[in-house]
């Protein structure tokens, strides 16, 4: 879809937007070896889509972004290849980091930071202190994140709650359970989009997205427009949530 003269994505769109969106970004070796280049290009690629996603979710009016940006499994990959995905966050937060903060955008990184490098926790850390008061879209960026590794961990802590006679295990419910994810704070998200057309969760945000609407693009990731955007929120809008409950019409 093309928009009109003077037309924005919130005009595009029918109804409400999703309040949180979260992405898989799948793709980017795929789109590099279509193009006989090397995978570092197809990642490099797949920065500048993000920066041009980012943009259109705020223009669509949706209140929170989630990226899927390195998966605590990608370490498996190749050194050289693991090296250029951190050079990439680098970059990413060196570069944008200033006009996200212009635009009134908050970032937050979730996942384990155990195993990064001092000046990536350094970078991450002034990301999130220089723009934590911003109001206009909260950017969640997954990186050494998993969602096996986040429950666990939560688990963890809420033993440690119990032993210290902090909480009663009597208590416990999944209330409890979600203080204590990364995504503390941050409404479930009501829509999940993965690319390249491939149809799973890859251990991404899988306590949060119990009732989530899931769209899947065969876009590869750099390929991801904001009209697919706009056409994967259109799709969720024509969506009845009922979340365990009945539809309208009783079914």
């Amino acid at each position: 879809m093309t928009l009109s003269s003077g037309q924005t994505m919130s005009d595009a769109v029918p109804g409400h937007p999703p309040r949180h969106v979260a992405i898989i970004m799948d793709g980017n070796g795929r789109w590099a070896a279509r193009r006989h280049l090397p995978r570092a290009a197809g990642h490099r690629q797949g920065v500048e889509a993000v920066r041009v996603i980012v943009r259109a979710a705020g223009e669509l009016g949706i209140e929170y972004l989630t990226l899927y940006g390195f998966s605590s499994e990608n370490w498996k990959r190749p050194a050289e290849e693991v090296n250029d995905l951190m050079g990439l966050l680098r970059l990413y937060i060196r570069r944008d980091l200033a006009e996200l903060h212009q635009n009134g955008v908050r970032i937050r990184i979730i996942g384990d930071r155990a195993h990064l490098e001092a000046d990536i926790i350094a970078l991450i850390e002034e990301a999130e202190t220089l723009t934590r008061n911003n109001t206009k879209l909260q950017l969640v960026i997954a990186f050494n994140y998993g969602g096996h590794n986040e429950i666990t961990s939560a688990v963890r802590k809420i033993a440690n709650e119990v032993k210290e006679g902090r909480i009663d295990p009597d208590e416990i419910s999944p209330q409890t359970i979600a203080r204590f994810l990364d995504t503390a704070g941050v409404p479930d998200p009501d829509l999940i989009i993965r690319t390249s057309g491939e149809k799973r969760l890859s251990n991404f945000l899988i306590w949060q997205s119990a009732y989530s609407e899931l769209v899947f693009s065969e876009a590869l990731w750099p390929d991801f427009t904001p009209e697919r955007l706009r056409e994967a929120v259109a799709e969720y809008d024509r969506r009845e949530r009922r979340f365990g409950g009945r539809s309208e019409a009783g079914e």
